[in-house]
């Protein structure tokens, strides 16, 4: 079944069509079949006049085509513009005078924005197409001994080249370097003659100098090249790139013509390149233009910096010139590198006398002319294209490849071009490097509904008020609404503005007009609209990376990156991997964070590369002691479901634990001990229970009561001794003070002088002294 339907799409590619995929349709507040075709690939247009319900919002008739189908929407109804081809020019492969060796050579693509197009490009070699080489000699003194065997080169070049190609054209050009220090002995007699004294023939210090245009006369090549001289300078690297860039800009000079255009390169030093010029204070970068001068002499080798390496292989292309670097052992590395910058370019070996040129040229043509590469010229903005190989087995972005095509084979690349939005009508051209027939590429979008409008501005649909235009209605001056049901001045209008400001703010948000409590979106800068039901959204103004919306991998929608497949961020930055994020165990950030550019964004407090730990988070030992309760010793309150009220617990019993980390009392008042070790996830735990609890003792009673009558007989007798001990203190505090006073009385024992005793004494005459 499935090598059934893959069997289908590469008929379809191969056949020139198209493969549509149904995308997704990004929901938006559209009002029209014109925005709502604009919104993506996916979406289509339901212009059915019943589809949507009085007061109904009409972007609901925008949607993928199977949502719209589930919602009753006729398949007649639907509007879904496809992308279509049309061929312009579309001459047969032919040969002769002028050969055809591409076809089509001129298509007109009208693509829908984000549906790609395939379609079939095919080339043919044509047999004894014309063939322009330019040789160019680097002529520092190093290469005297070449410069001889290049002066007898003209005839047999010319003849080897025709046995391939049936005509062929050949011409000179040579170069030394700038002719500054550090370059260059600027010494006046250096200057004229920087050879070795010994030296009779040298040739004046010089940049590039054109000698002879492309011609079909192997003797005339000679006799200019014959009269060429040696030349130096001072240092190993030369002005090769200096040189290549005149060469391949002076296409008058040098005489290109409609032909495979060869430009080989000589020497035996490797090149100075964009910035070397500094180290002689030229700061002026290359221009990448002609500048000869009427001698054929480079006049801005010391006003210009050497061209870079980028600049080189983009004008080459440009001119469909392919380079063949025919160089000595000592420097073939450094020119292998620089032919993998340059597309259709190769390397051979030069022996120590060049006297192997002709069949290195020739060798090197053979690779060129055999490896086919399609690439394309000055893409415009917002318009991609993807190749097939010849084999349709790989795909690139930037070319399609063909190696091994003999002379008369006829290969196919599949093109496919896509145009990201809508845009008015630009051209591109696709074609072989190396050769100058082109296919010229017309697109335009498709963005407005080719729709079954009924112009009657009195249908009975719209309150005989407006017309219908792909199933809603136009209202009439003056009226308003889905159904042109409201008129300007209504009462209640106060009431359907209200319905235009969200959360009573702005009106429509300032980027639209409110029309009948529904919002008509304005455009943006860009020329999109502006959409939702306020007019909120926009797709302009998402998060960017590396200066790109989105960073050139998602869609802006509303404001947010909706990112392509494999790829994720809030920027769509970076590719969508979770490698970094698996743990040992398997689990996704140990259960406690999301997976986001193949890192972790932890939860909870957790952190860590794969949130590992939570420096701020303690065991929980209280909060699980009923469940530890009732798992370990079948009590408590969760005894009766224990099972669901504990779920997130696994647990051992233990007859002995090395280490104890939570210490609980359970509802007898026990201690349990246990550990607890933390699983992936939150608020989830392994756990060991010690089997044996710490229960305090029962009370004696006995000892109890002894214990407290004793007590109180002995409080009793110590305050008794307490008092006896006060009134004691006290008693002879009083009688110390009665001694001192006894001690003061030193009078008692005298006599007072003015007492005398009395003396007159009464008798009794009845006393008789009887008791």
């Amino acid at each position: 079944m499935h090598r059934a339907v893959s069997l289908q799409i590469l008929l379809l590619l191969l056949c020139g069509g198209h493969v549509h995929s149904e995308d997704e349709c990004i929901k938006a507040s559209v009002a029209t079949c014109d925005a709502c075709i604009k919104s993506g690939p996916g979406c289509v247009w339901c212009q059915d006049l019943n589809f949507t319900k009085r007061g109904e919002l009409e972007a609901v008739r925008c949607d993928t085509k199977s949502e719209i189908l589930k919602r009753g929407c006729p398949v007649s109804m639907i509007i879904d513009p496809d992308s279509t081809l049309h061929k312009i020019r579309d001459k047969p492969l032919s040969v002769g005078k002028t050969p055809v060796q591409i076809q089509p050579q001129e298509i007109r693509l009208e693509l829908r924005p984000g549906q790609p197009y395939t379609f079939d490009f095919t080339f043919k070699r044509a047999d004894g197409y014309p063939v322009d080489l330019y040789y160019l000699m680097d002529l520092s003194y190093s290469m005297n001994d070449d410069l001889k065997n290049v002066k007898n080169l003209g005839i047999g070049l010319l003849n080897s080249l025709k046995r391939i190609t049936g005509y062929a054209r050949i011409g000179f050009g040579s170069f030394v370097d700038k002719t500054l220090l550090p370059f260059t002995d600027t010494n006046e007699e250096k200057l004229q003659k920087p050879c070795p004294r010994e030296e009779t023939e040298c040739e004046p210090a010089f940049g590039y100098k054109h000698v002879l245009s492309l011609t079909d006369d192997g003797k005339n090549f000679e006799e200019m090249v014959s009269q060429q001289r040696i030349s130096g300078n001072l240092d190993t690297p030369e002005g090769s790139l200096d040189a290549i860039m005149q060469a391949v800009t002076c296409v008058n000079k040098i005489g290109w013509g409609n032909s495979t255009r060869l430009l080989v390169l000589a020497t035996d030093a490797g090149f100075h390149m964009a910035g070397d010029g500094k180290l002689a204070g030229i700061l002026e970068p290359n221009q990448e233009a002609c500048q000869l001068d009427d001698k054929n002499m480079y006049i801005k080798s010391n006003l210009w910096d050497y061209p870079s390496v980028g600049q080189i292989a983009r004008k080459l292309e440009e001119q469909n010139i392919q380079p063949i670097f025919a160089v000595t052992e000592t420097v073939a590395d450094v020119y292998r590198e620089l032919s993998k910058l340059i597309p259709k370019s190769e390397v051979g070996v030069l022996s120590n006398d060049s006297s192997n040129v002709v069949n290195l040229i020739v060798e090197a043509y053979n690779k060129l002319s055999s490896n086919i590469i399609v690439t394309h010229d000055n893409l415009p903005e917002d318009i991609a294209v993807t190749y097939k190989d010849c084999g349709g087995q790989k795909e690139h972005s930037d070319k399609g490849t063909c190696n091994n095509v003999n002379i008369g084979k006829e290969v196919t690349f599949s093109v496919t071009v896509k145009a990201l939005k809508c845009i008015d009508e630009k051209t591109f051209n696709i074609g072989p490097l190396g050769f100058n027939e082109k296919l010229t590429v017309r697109v335009k979008t498709r963005c407005e509904c080719e729709c079954d409008n009924e112009l009657n501005d009195k249908h009975k649909h719209c309150n005989k008020q407006g017309s219908v235009v792909c199933g809603t209605c136009s209202c009439n001056s003056g009226f308003l609404g889905q159904r042109c049901e409201c008129s300007l001045g209504q009462k209640d209008e106060a009431a359907l503005k209200a319905q235009c400001r969200k959360d009573n703010s702005t009106e429509c948000e300032g980027r639209g007009d409110c029309e009948c409590g529904v919002c008509k979106c304005h455009l943006t800068e860009a020329g999109n609209s502006y959409y939702g039901p306020h007019c909120e959204c926009d797709d302009e103004h998402c998060e960017k990376y590396q200066n790109k919306l989105c960073g050139g991998n998602g869609d802006c929608k509303c404001g947010e990156c909706k990112c392509k497949d494999g790829f994720e961020g809030a920027a769509c930055h970076c590719k969508k991997s979770k490698d970094g994020c698996i743990t040992t165990s398997g689990s996704e950030c140990h259960g406690r964070g999301k997976c986001m550019c193949n890192q972790c964004i932890c939860e909870r407090g957790y952190k860590g590369p794969k949130c590992g730990s939570c420096p701020s988070c303690s065991l929980p030992c209280q909060k699980f002691g009923s469940c530890i309760e009732c798992l370990g010793f079948g009590s408590g309150p969760f005894q009766k479901n224990c099972t669901g009220s504990c779920v997130n617990i696994s647990h051992t019993i233990e007859e002995k634990l090395p280490k104890s980390d939570c210490r609980v009392k359970d509802h007898e008042g026990c201690w349990m001990s246990f550990t607890m070790t933390e699983q992936d996830g939150f608020d989830k735990y392994n756990v060991k229970i010690l089997k044996t609890r710490e229960c305090p003792e029962g009370p004696n009673v006995a000892a109890i009561v002894g214990g407290s009558l004793a007590g109180v007989a002995l409080i009793g007798l110590l305050i008794l001794l307490l008092i006896k001990a006060l009134i004691y203190v006290k008693d002879l505090k009083e009688w110390k003070r009665f001694e001192k006073e006894q001690q003061r009385r030193k009078w008692a024992d005298g006599e007072n002088p003015l007492f005398q005793k009395a003396t007159t004494t009464v008798a009794n005459p009845t006393f008789t002294g009887d008791s």
